[in-house]
């Protein structure tokens, strides 16, 4: 088999890699790229743990193909922090304690960020409704639903 180039836009920087035909964008991400954020949780679509922005559409990475990322803008929970200025959504989740193992974290973050930019004033009903695809086994999800209302309240604040 012959590898395919691609050459991509990743959290804001070009980024180039070669891949196989049947590689996922997570694999791509994980052991090509380095970007460890994204977790396989279940490799069927079904946790969020993989969830990545492309295109300005929430996807799960382990849903897509790498040689699928040709040309397209990628952004993972990485490029959330501003060097150590954290986000407000991961700020967020650390003050009220919305994580404990950590696999699902990378992807309700990046899912919150996502719904934050459609609707920076969500109720309780839209942040449920949006995080929906991203299950938690470990902290159950009142406080994650907390860190997203309370960091859209502070970035509303900033804004």
């Amino acid at each position: 088999m012959s590898s395919i180039h691609v050459t991509t836009t990743l959290n804001g920087d070009p980024a180039e890699f070669l891949c196989e035909a049947e590689e996922t964008l997570l694999d791509v991400l994980r052991d090509r790229l380095g970007h460890t954020g994204a977790k396989e949780g279940c490799g069927t679509g079904d946790c969020g743990a993989c969830s990545v922005v492309v295109d300005g559409r929430l996807v799960c990475a382990c849903l897509m193909l790498g040689a699928e990322a040709a040309g397209r803008s990628i952004e993972t929970v990485e490029g959330m922090a501003e060097g150590d200025k954290l986000h407000p959504l991961q700020r967020k989740f650390l003050d009220h304690a919305a994580l404990q193992c950590g696999i699902c974290t990378p992807g309700l973050l990046v899912a919150a960020k996502s719904l934050l930019e459609r609707e920076p004033d969500p109720d309780e009903e839209q942040v449920r409704y949006w995080l929906a695809g991203n299950l938690c086994r470990c902290t159950g999800y009142d406080k994650i639903i907390r860190a997203v209302l309370d960091a859209a309240a502070e970035m509303r604040e900033a804004s």
